[in-house]
């Protein structure tokens, strides 16, 4: 059986653009959600669909603490988390679900 995942994302609704955090124990379903506006919210309102960042967690307390103080960080300390691992801000949904 496999052991469960979870993880905190970040995404953008272009390179420097408006910022979303979140967590979910399925990345791909959920960042689908997203970008086909499922759910009416901020992503819908302000059209943040790209993948910028994301970390992967095997407890969902972890990753919820996780979104917990990304949230609570600046403008800033977010562009530079992302920029570390994504520095020309691909979307990573493409990388992660190649068949759309």
């Amino acid at each position: 059986m496999a052991a469960k995942k979870y993880y905190l994302y970040i995404l953008a609704s272009g390179r420097n653009g408006t910022l979303y955090v979140g967590v979910t124990n399925s990345l791909i379903r959920r960042i689908y959600e997203h970008k086909n506006d499922q759910s009416d919210g901020f992503t819908k309102k302000y059209q943040i669909h790209n993948l910028v960042y994301y970390e992967e967690y095997k407890d969902v307390n972890v990753a919820i603490a996780r979104e917990t103080q990304v949230k609570k960080w600046n403008r800033k300390w977010k562009i530079n988390l992302i920029v570390q691992i994504n520095p020309e801000w691909k979307d990573l949904y493409d990388v992660l679900n190649p068949f759309g």
